[in-house]
């Protein structure tokens, strides 16, 4: 016991055993400062000093924003910011599809490349495509026995005949002679009326200019888009007198009848008529002679 109690004693004196540390001029060996420790007094300096950085450093880190500069640690600000801008894109994303999709309907109005396809009317999804030089448009026997029914009891029928309907009141773009009708058999898709140069054209319904410029093959051409799904086409035209994104009137000018682009054979109006991106028959919605 009494070994154990002096080696106790030893290491209580080595560390409360006063040590003077003095800083000295080289030269002069002048005293500049003196300070009067123990190692007790360093171990306590330097135990506190520690906890001190290391209650700082906590401080920073649960409190303040710097945490977020430190490597690797996740800002709450950074996930919201990268959910809201995830959702942006892919919010973009589908419009840019809807986008495109619209152009490429806008690609068909202009060049007449409408596909041939059976539409399944619960989805309205081609399902099937055809071949429209395949296919037997004359009536079979069944056909023309049905025909004939239903053309006799629409005598007696007090409701419009079934067609594509259309809500909206359409007025004559111009007013002329048909010289090519409107037949899908041979994807034509419009009608052709013969006018005089600088004719008059006129909008035949109020609706909004979607597009108004030159294409080589058919000219000036402006389609307008109306109420209903409707969208009305115009080519040829020898001048444009709106652009797009201008409102029109129903009845108010828009274009002036010519012979312009590699398609044309004289001067007429080429003028079709869409619903819901399908082509339409304009002879049964409008009086054009």
């Amino acid at each position: 016991m009494s070994a154990k109690r002096l080696k106790r004693q030893i290491l209580k004196k080595k560390l409360l055993t006063k040590n003077r540390l003095v800083i000295l001029n080289e030269d002069t060996f002048e005293e500049i400062f003196s300070l009067k420790l123990n190692l007790m007094n360093v171990f306590v300096v330097l135990t506190g000093g520690a906890i001190l950085l290391i209650a700082i450093t906590t401080y920073i880190i649960a409190f303040t924003p710097l945490r977020e500069y430190i490597p690797g640690y996740a800002s709450s600000k950074l996930k919201r910011e990268a959910t809201e801008l995830a959702l942006k894109s892919d919010s973009l994303e589908k419009s840019i599809k809807i986008n495109n999709a619209y152009i490429e309907s806008i690609k068909k109005v202009l060049a007449g490349d409408v596909e041939v396809a059976k539409l399944n009317k619960d989805s309205i999804k081609a399902v099937e495509l055809l071949n429209e030089d395949e296919v037997d448009f004359s009536p079979s026997k069944e056909d023309k026995k049905l025909r004939e029914e239903v053309e006799h009891e629409d005598k007696y029928n007090v409701f419009e005949k079934a067609q594509t309907k259309v809500d909206l009141v359409l007025f004559p773009p111009v007013k002329g002679h048909i010289t090519d009708k409107y037949s899908p058999k041979n994807k034509h898709f419009a009608v052709d009326i013969a006018l005089a140069k600088n004719t008059p054209i006129k909008s035949v319904a109020n609706g909004t200019v979607i597009f108004a410029d030159w294409t080589p093959s058919t000219g000036h051409v402006m389609i307008i888009r109306h109420g209903d799904g409707i969208i009305s086409v115009y080519k040829h035209a020898s001048a444009l007198t709106k652009s797009q994104g201008d409102v029109v009137r129903s009845g108010e000018v828009i274009a002036l009848a010519g012979s312009t682009g590699e398609e044309s054979t004289g001067v007429h109006l080429h003028f079709e008529l869409w619903k819901d991106g399908f082509p339409i028959d304009p002879t049964n919605f409008i009086d054009f002679e």
